[in-house]
């Protein structure tokens, strides 16, 4: 027979249909915040949250991480940590007076491509095409 009896299965398949059901609600939840006039720091700041949640749940019911040891959750509090760290630091920038230079403004472009984008801007001339 089966290790798991029909009550096992029926309380996973609606701890499953529960996490999908925060997920879609979630999904709306982006949807409807995307409409709101925020400023851009909150929007960052509520998508992180939103799209934190979301890919807890997905890693804890579905990738089975719920019933994994401690050291993946030390892991992933590390990970979370660093994460934190990261995103902390480029706040005290401003704060601090820190500036970054932009990179893009001091490449230089090359007049033989024109902005073209790496396309040939005269294939149709040999063909007969308009010239554009």
């Amino acid at each position: 027979m089966s290790d798991h009896s029909a009550e096992d299965i029926s309380k996973h398949v609606r701890v499953y249909m529960m996490v999908f059901a925060s997920l879609a609600v979630l999904t709306v939840v982006t949807v409807a915040v995307s409409y709101i006039e925020l400023p851009t720091a909150y929007a960052i700041a509520v998508a992180l949250v939103v799209a934190s949640v979301k890919g807890s749940l997905v890693g804890l019911y579905f990738m089975h991480l719920i019933s994994e040891r401690n050291t993946i959750y030390w892991l992933l509090l590390l990970t979370v940590v660093f994460f934190v760290v990261l995103m902390y630091m480029p706040a005290t920038w401003y704060t601090t007076g820190v500036t970054v230079k932009p990179v893009w403004d001091h490449i230089p472009v090359s007049e033989s491509h024109g902005g073209g984008h790496g396309h040939d801007d005269h294939h149709g001339d040999e063909a007969g095409g308009a010239h554009h």
